[in-house]
């Protein structure tokens, strides 16, 4: 099992579709106050359609409060200006993967706390800003449940 750790996201219906995939890959998604939006949101109702009581979501005060709580062996950020693909580690069960919000991503200050072996990207052509929260969670999920093979 993973944990996804979204970091003040913003955009309802990224939420949502994390919340299916989470419903679906067994990880658990944390979400980091404060929020774009209220957790009864009809927009991340619908994107997570009938999944949200197969997946476990928390909602934690701050990262900190997450950080105490959870205690994670490893922490994983994915950051646009990493240097490490996704690929590169080799996943854990129990391992936390967190992930910026949708339209400013993770602070620096926020970033300084991590050592670049925890920083991972996805590829993209030089031209573009970001992808989409997402799909971003889906492909570093599924990358980590194949390195597990699919356990």
């Amino acid at each position: 099992m993973f944990h996804i750790v979204l970091y003040q996201p913003e955009i309802p219906p990224n939420t949502g579709n994390i919340i299916r995939l989470c419903a679906n890959t067994g990880a658990h998604l944390h979400l980091i106050e404060p929020l774009g939006f209220i957790p009864t949101d009809s927009k991340l109702k619908r994107a997570g359609l009938d999944y949200h009581e197969w997946a476990k979501v928390h909602i934690h005060k701050s990262f900190e409060a997450w950080r105490h709580l959870m205690q994670p062996q490893r922490i994983f950020v994915c950051e646009t200006g990493a240097h490490q693909l996704y690929t590169t580690p080799h996943y854990q069960a129990g391992d936390a993967f967190i992930f910026g919000p949708e339209t400013r991503g993770l602070p620096a200050a926020f970033l300084a706390d991590f050592d670049d072996s925890q920083k991972i990207c996805l590829p993209m052509r030089t031209s573009a800003r970001s992808l989409n929260l997402a799909n971003c969670v889906a492909v570093v999920i599924f990358e980590a449940w194949r390195q597990l093979e699919f356990v």
